[in-house]
């Protein structure tokens, strides 16, 4: 944070000054919801401050109601405790010396109270924010299960974590990041489970993060935290439901929760904890395991399909006998590696569009699609029929990736393997490969490596990546996180 927002302004020994700086620093003559009121009370002068819209009307009224009740004998010999332990009966009340301290409290929502002869600004937070109802998120449906979701009230969200973690030692750890935005971050974590070294590491790098804003709220502050900026591979994860941020804070994960994002942030985050989903946990263990799996295909299949298709398109002296069918009938004015690409963009033009169109529109924009990469396409020869089949196999299987920015590297990977393939041949798709498995193998999220535990390979854990464990039969925390208490 900046120098101007860190630096302590004692308060003046004059009620004006006092008075005067809160308004010239907040710009009350400038903007119309930035609210000053002058009172008398008691035979005091008051000044009450106050943001038009995150202020509650009415528990407000009632406390200037009771003020006013008030005779000058009433607050004397001690203004300031008769007034925070008698005459001003608010649940989340407190006394700050520091005009610059008040003054960013005010803009996030609480209320300021000055008074003439207390050296005190005396903090009412009576505050409420715009909200949306909690609803179940659109990226994590589940058949059967909770419908509540994260919204984007910073206590609104710490409250349905704490519904279901009831645990004594679970930690909600208050900080603020950016120097203009403010932007109110939670550090939640259990503190008998957690790891205190990663805790520890984790706030000194929020508190590093020297920015004026978060315009974009989790997503900026991954890019702090990440450090690699030009990785496409997200090293956190995110969720919206609070059942799933719940189950990874009793492994020994560590949360973020940002105000002003219904996204919550978990760390750290290998590669194969972006490739589970909720509905695993919420079927019985074999069909859990069962759908797991079909995941997993499907999402390796987006991968590699395409150029291992394009490889034997080219080169079907590599296919084996019994499968000389693989390979477009008629190669097309176009060529292979052409249509593929096209595709590509042509889809994630479809899907920036689908983003942009409204509601009542998408049924249009579902046939426009279909007439562009559909019979038309193929008819006029800008596609093979087996170019579509497997684009097709490839886009389900992008969609089938629990996780939105798995999936969108994912893609890029595809596109790297397709041309590293039609540039070198089977050489150059082994390669692609390769070089895919050892940057995963490189990266770390929070010193952890991102591959494990396939690489370092460690056999328990990697079983039960693959095969989704039943909750009796999953008696240990991951050894990775080097939790405090490793016995479930």
């Amino acid at each position: 944070m900046s120098e101007e927002i860190n630096k302590e302004k004692v308060m003046y020994t004059s009620y004006d000054k006092n008075v005067e700086y809160l308004s010239k620093r907040l710009g009350v003559d400038k903007s119309f919801d930035i609210i000053q009121l002058d009172l008398e009370y008691a035979g005091r002068r008051m000044a009450l401050f106050l943001i038009d819209g995150f202020a509650k009307d009415d528990i407000l009224h009632l406390l200037m109601k009771l003020l006013a009740k008030l005779e000058p004998e009433d607050i004397e010999p001690d203004p300031l405790a008769k007034l925070l332990k008698t005459y001003i009966p608010y649940v989340e009340i407190e006394q700050v010396d520091d005009l610059n301290l008040a003054t960013n409290q005010i803009l996030a929502g609480p209320s300021a109270l000055i008074v003439e002869g207390i050296n005190k600004v005396i903090m009412i937070d009576a505050r409420t924010y715009p909200a949306r109802t909690p609803a179940e998120p659109d990226l994590e449906r589940v058949v059967r299960g909770s419908r509540d979701g994260y919204v984007e009230t910073l206590v609104f969200n710490t409250a349905l974590t704490r519904r279901r973690v009831r645990d004594r030692t679970l930690r909600m750890e208050y900080t603020q990041v950016g120097r203009r935005s403010l932007t109110d971050v939670c550090i939640c974590y259990i503190e008998d489970i957690a790891d205190m070294e990663r805790v520890e590491h984790l706030k000194g790098v929020l508190d590093k993060i020297d920015t004026d804003g978060l315009p974009m709220a989790e997503k900026t502050i991954e890019e702090f935290l990440s450090g690699r900026y030009w990785n496409p591979y997200p090293t956190v994860r995110y969720t919206e439901r609070p059942d799933t941020a719940a189950s990874h804070l009793y492994e020994g994960h560590v949360l973020l929760i940002i105000d002003g994002s219904p996204s919550v942030m978990i760390t750290p985050a290998t590669y194969w904890h972006h490739l589970q989903h909720a509905e695993e946990y919420r079927q019985k263990p074999l069909v859990g395991a069962y759908l797991r799996l079909i995941r997993f295909i499907a999402v390796f299949a987006s991968i590699f399909i395409l150029p291992l298709y394009y490889l034997f398109s080219v080169n079907p002296e590599l296919l084996p006998s019994g499968l000389e069918f693989i390979g477009p009938n008629q190669m097309g004015v176009v060529p292979i590696i052409a249509q593929f690409i096209i595709a590509e963009i042509g889809i994630d033009v479809l899907r920036m569009a689908a983003i942009h169109t409204p509601s009542s529109l998408a049924t249009a924009l579902g046939l426009v699609a279909a007439i562009l990469i559909g019979q038309i396409s193929v008819e006029v020869g800008w596609f093979s029929n087996e170019v579509v089949l497997y684009l097709a196999v490839a886009a389900i299987g992008t969609y089938a990736t629990p996780s939105y920015e798995m999936s969108l590297a994912n893609r890029l990977v595809r596109i790297f393997l397709l041309i590293c393939t039609s540039l070198f041949g089977v050489m150059g798709y082994v390669t692609g490969i390769t070089l895919w498995i050892l940057y995963l193998a490189r990266m770390q999220s929070f010193h952890i490596p991102y591959f494990w535990p396939f690489l370092p390979f460690s056999y328990r854990p990697f079983r039960d990546i693959f095969v989704r464990t039943p909750i009796p039969l999953k008696n240990r925390r991951p050894l990775f996180l080097n939790p405090q208490d490793p016995d479930r």
